[in-house]
């Protein structure tokens, strides 16, 4: 072996450590269409550092090497095993001097590169729009309000009309096996600006009016799909829909598989059979850890074969539903899932639809793990039983 002056270029410990989880995050945003490609060079671009380095600041390596004078070239010998042995650098000052120099240029890349990674990851997230009313209702009510309003009754109108800032509201549904109704509604509200997340179940049994006709509400994913029921919940409620996210129950088997089981306490004792849907839930009240089929069987859980359960049928299933989602939300975010992004998008794909676009997505994704699940908060809209509806009650929807 020839034993050089020099030392050949190799990355440094930082370049080889960051390069490899660039390099699985390139797998995710390689996803997204063109951008998501250049995005991906930009990560990428951590594991050309050395190259990129090297063809900037040209090491001796990277050279012919330098001519030796007659007196180093007499120096020069044959060692006894066969190879050359050269002279090292006369100055150790000018070989630090040339160190010292590289390592700022190498400094300086490398901050340059995360800038512009920043940058294009800051230009991909987008938050959503809100939706107005078509017929201009929602507008500067400032400028439109009735004659003859005290200060208050201006105030709790304008309240009334006009949008909170960075406020959106979407409506997350469950589809319904075999029965083609919506089997879990929940009104999302994300409020980016306070950093919460509020989620309103509305229980299946709702007194609607749609068609003309009284129905269940949710019989209105089954006549219209997610347009109409949207549009039923806004009327129902009076605000705005801003968009819709339709989730297929196997999603949800498939999430909770994902992230590896949730740790959840069953509030009571699971006893039905139901043969025409080939379901059978049986669980006793405690804590244990469930995997998808197990969890569905819970969440869906109404009451048993004998007519015992929560009492309050949907309300009580509601509640268990909202338990667990910030079960899941907490354990969503636990380091061992936070590197799981591929295949959550893998499922989101496959299960989800939404009139959401992929910028809004990361833009709620970024805010949702920025809030943490300690900010997510559940209740149920008001409203009392009277067969064959749950009719809500409207001072304390008002006041929810």
């Amino acid at each position: 072996r020839a034993r050089l002056p020099w030392r050949p270029f190799q990355p440094s410990r930082s370049f080889r450590v960051l390069s490899g989880p660039f390099r699985s995050f390139s797998n995710l945003f390689g996803r997204f269409g063109l951008f998501g490609r250049l995005f991906t060079l930009f990560l990428l671009s951590f594991d050309g550092t050395g190259l990129i380095i090297e063809k900037l600041m040209p090491c001796r390596s990277s050279r012919s090497p330098a001519r030796m004078n007659p007196a180093e070239e007499r120096e020069t010998e044959k060692s006894p095993q066969g190879a050359w042995r050269f002279p090292m650098p006369r100055t150790r000052r000018r070989r630090r001097r040339r160190s010292s120099s590289h390592r700022g240029r190498t400094l300086l890349l490398v901050f340059i590169l995360l800038a512009v990674t920043y940058a294009c990851f800051r230009a991909f997230l987008r938050p959503p729009e809100q939706k107005t009313d078509e017929s201009g209702a929602v507008q500067s009510v400032s400028d439109n309000l009735p004659e003859g309003l005290s200060d208050e009754e201006a105030e709790s109108l304008r309240s009334h009309y006009e949008r909170k800032p960075s406020f959106y509201t979407v409506l997350v549904s469950g589809v319904d096996d075999g029965n083609g109704g919506s089997d879990t509604n929940i009104l999302v509200a994300i409020d980016a600006e306070n950093d919460y997340i509020y989620g309103v179940s509305i229980p299946r049994d709702s007194k609607a009016v749609f068609n003309g006709k009284n129905h269940k509400i949710n019989a209105a994913y089954n006549t219209g799909g997610m347009e109409l029921l949207a549009e039923v919940v806004s009327h129902q409620l009076g605000i705005p829909v801003d968009y819709t996210v339709l989730v297929d129950l196997r999603g949800f088997e498939a999430l909770v598989n994902a992230i590896g089981g949730v740790e959840f306490y069953i509030p009571i004792d699971m006893d039905y059979d139901d043969p025409y849907q080939d379901l059978s839930i049986h669980f006793t009240k405690g804590t244990r850890l469930l995997y998808g089929e197990d969890a569905l069987k819970v969440v869906r859980f109404r009451h048993n074969n004998d007519g015992t359960g929560y009492g309050s049928e949907d309300v009580g299933r509601m509640t268990t539903q909202q338990n667990f989602l910030k079960a899941v939300a907490k354990k969503t975010l636990t380091p061992a899932n936070v590197t799981k992004v591929n295949e959550f998008v893998k499922i989101f794909h496959q299960y989800v639809e939404t009139d959401l676009t992929i910028n809004n997505l990361a833009w709620l994704g970024a805010q949702f793990i920025a809030m943490g699940p300690d900010r997510i908060d559940f209740c149920t809209l008001p409203g009392e039983w009277k067969s064959p509806y749950i009719y809500v009650d409207p001072e304390e929807t008002l006041a929810l």
